[in-house]
């Protein structure tokens, strides 16, 4: 890709006016047309592990893609769709453990959404709805002890919240409204 630039969008061959049409070799492999990525594409790291691979479709990500950690784990794997992440998505850590794991719609998370600590305790756990915190949801300290509860409301903090200490005693309490403490 060092032979190539991009402007507006479009790669071209350095000192042409042409959009490239042709495949590319190295650290990079894989196709373009009329000056956007398309077809198959792998990405490796410096060592040699593999990064990236999946497919493009007129300049954008498109289906299944995979990545790997540069120790050879692993990374991620999901789907794209025109460009935007699409269906579920699972993510690890470099050690292999999970990391996070949730649905998206259009590049917009919804549902369901879990993300663990990298010793493998969970994290957190809530709803995205439209892209933003929704419904109940709980955070946790590395050591599995609930960190803090409540209620969001379109990406807002609503109603009672409780923290607590990574020991389990209660730190605080409040009451939420529109994302502004207006209680204990």
């Amino acid at each position: 890709m060092m032979d190539l630039v991009e402007r507006d969008g479009l790669y071209y061959k350095k000192f042409t006016e042409v959009p490239f049409t042709g495949k590319i070799t190295g650290i990079t492999q894989g196709a373009f047309r009329n000056g956007k990525k398309d077809g198959p594409w792998v990405v490796f790291h410096d060592n040699g592990q593999l990064r990236d691979k999946g497919t493009y479709k007129d300049g954008k990500e498109e289906g299944p893609w995979i990545y790997y950690h540069e120790n050879g784990q692993l990374q991620s794997k999901g789907t794209w769709k025109d460009g935007m992440f699409d269906d579920p998505w699972v993510v690890y850590h470099k050690n292999g453990q999970l990391w996070s794991k949730g649905t998206w719609k259009d590049g917009t998370s919804v549902g369901l959404w879990v993300q663990y600590h990298e010793n493998g305790q969970l994290w957190w756990k809530g709803t995205y709805k439209d892209g933003e915190q929704d419904g109940p949801w709980v955070f946790y300290w590395d050591n599995g002890q609930i960190w803090e509860k409540g209620t969001y409301k379109d990406g807002k903090k609503e109603g009672p919240w409780v923290s607590y200490w990574d020991n389990g005693q209660l730190l605080s309490k409040g009451t939420y409204k529109d994302g502004k403490k207006v209680g204990p």
